[in-house]
């Protein structure tokens, strides 16, 4: 008995052409989403905006900005937790917009290893 591929499946080196090139466009825009978001800043506040940090999409800090009366020499505690605060939120910021923006691109299949 033979098997039987139904049409429309396979389809020989044609589909596997057409899959290969529609891998490649799709590593294109990734690639070009990457490079978008690493050129990109993100700022977040803490503290009702006592606290701001911005970061890179490399996610690396590129200033950060404390309002006069959140320094408080004998409350340094409250200071390191706003601003842990705020990096945390930048960078999640920057997990979030990369997510959805690649969600666009691969139709929101998960791509292991890609970030």
């Amino acid at each position: 008995m033979k098997a039987r591929i139904p049409k429309n499946m396979g389809g020989g080196a044609q589909n596997m052409n057409q899959m290969i090139k529609q891998a490649q466009k799709m590593q294109d825009q990734i690639t070009e989403l990457q490079e978008d978001i690493e050129a990109r800043d993100f700022t977040a506040t803490a503290g009702g905006g006592a606290v701001e940090v911005t970061l890179t999409g490399k996610k690396t800090i590129k200033s950060l900005n404390l309002k006069p009366e959140v320094v408080d020499p004998e409350d340094i505690e409250m200071l390191q937790d706003l601003i842990i605060s705020a990096v945390n939120e930048a960078v999640n910021n920057i997990e979030t917009t990369t997510e959805a923006e690649m969600s666009k691109i691969t139709g929101g299949v998960s791509l292991p290893g890609l970030f």
